[in-house]
């Protein structure tokens, strides 16, 4: 497989600044060439060092165009149509907290389309990396911090774990899900796309032919990542995620707050630090974005309003009540210590 293939990498983000350079020179590292950044309502400096980066010609920054709240479909329906990524070999749609963990060859992008025989879509599982009761945001490497996750052959009791795509520039595209592709409604049998999972079999049949209103998203996740894992920080420290919560819910005054998203993700049973195997040529990367024009200095603007934010955010009772509560959250996912609960295994109290 040639390594002069041009991958893009498209994203949405909403006060991301101070991961975006580790996102950005990571997936530099396992062989994306362009990245197209949809920005909204960001007051932490992330658009603005997006804005640099685009100067530098690093990566295309848009505003999200999306007029009601579905800013991530409304994107990526925008990303079809343009240049930049009609003009790619392979589009990347994934989040700034997932990162390919690349388990074959010299760990790129290319490595695994070879491994795959180069199908038109690879569709790799999470796993979703735990708090590791990190409670300090540190301004260095997600990846470096947070070693602990579920079993990934199994996520909160279910077999079947959610997936992000890869998907070859002659897929017969209806639309970009989040998720993965959806293929033209009338593609023939025969016609249909070659799509693997991250160990180069074919993906289940339920999952290739899902169409809306079913969205099929997840498959299981045993045996399907022998070239390539998805690992997902979504926690990331405490401090992060109480910024995360105000920037996905500034009004939570007078409102319980659900934990559950957070115990879902942070089973800290399995360690894996595989991934270290980029940290070298991550943090040399990182280096390099930062020495150029003003990037330093910008990155380092949005971690102090990123520490600010949650300073401020400390300063109301209800983030305070949220802080408590998430440090003593039980580890287990609701769905198995419900599960243990009715086996006897937990008692009622526990």
């Amino acid at each position: 497989m040639a390594n002069d293939l041009k991958i893009i990498a498209v994203t949405c983000v909403k006060n991301e600044g101070p991961f975006l350079l580790e996102w950005i020179a990571f997936h530099q590292c396992i062989g994306v060439t362009d990245f197209l950044f949809y920005s909204n309502d960001c007051d932490d400096g992330t658009d603005t060092l997006l804005d640099a980066l685009a100067e530098l010609g690093h990566v295309t920054h848009l505003t999200n165009p999306a007029e009601g709240r579905n800013y991530q479909m409304e994107a990526l329906k925008d990303a079809k149509g343009q240049n930049v990524v009609q003009d790619a070999d392979w589009v990347w749609i994934a989040d700034v907290d997932e990162f390919p963990n690349i388990h074959v060859g010299d760990h790129s992008f290319a490595a695994l389309i070879d491994a795959c025989g180069d199908p038109q879509t690879i569709s790799l599982n999470f796993q979703f990396f735990a708090n590791n009761d990190i409670e300090a945001f540190e301004d260095r490497p997600v990846i470096e911090q947070f070693t602990r996750s579920h079993n990934p052959d199994m996520w909160c009791g279910e077999a079947a774990v959610e997936v992000k795509s890869l998907v070859r520039q002659d897929f017969p595209l209806h639309y970009f899900g989040a998720h993965r592709p959806f293929f033209k409604p009338k593609v023939k049998k025969k016609q249909r796309p070659s799509w693997t999972d991250g160990s180069g079999r074919d993906v289940p049949h339920r999952f290739l032919v899902a169409a809306n209103p079913r969205r099929i998203r997840r498959f299981p996740a045993a045996g399907s990542r022998a070239f390539a894992t998805l690992n997902h920080y979504a926690l990331r420290s405490l401090d992060s995620y109480l910024v995360k919560n105000d920037r996905g819910d500034v009004n939570r005054e007078n409102r319980a707050f659900d934990d559950t998203y957070w115990r879902e993700r942070n089973d800290p049973a399995w360690e894996d630090t595989s991934i270290h195997r980029y940290l070298p040529a991550l943090k040399k990367q990182m280096n390099k974005l930062k020495a150029q024009s003003n990037i330093g200095a910008l990155h380092d603007a949005s971690v102090a309003a990123h520490i600010a934010k949650r300073d401020a955010l400390l300063t109301r009772p209800e983030y305070r009540d949220m802080q408590k509560q998430l440090r003593k959250a039980s580890k287990l996912p609701p769905q198995e210590e419900q599960m243990l609960r009715d086996l006897g295994l937990l008692e009622e109290n526990a």
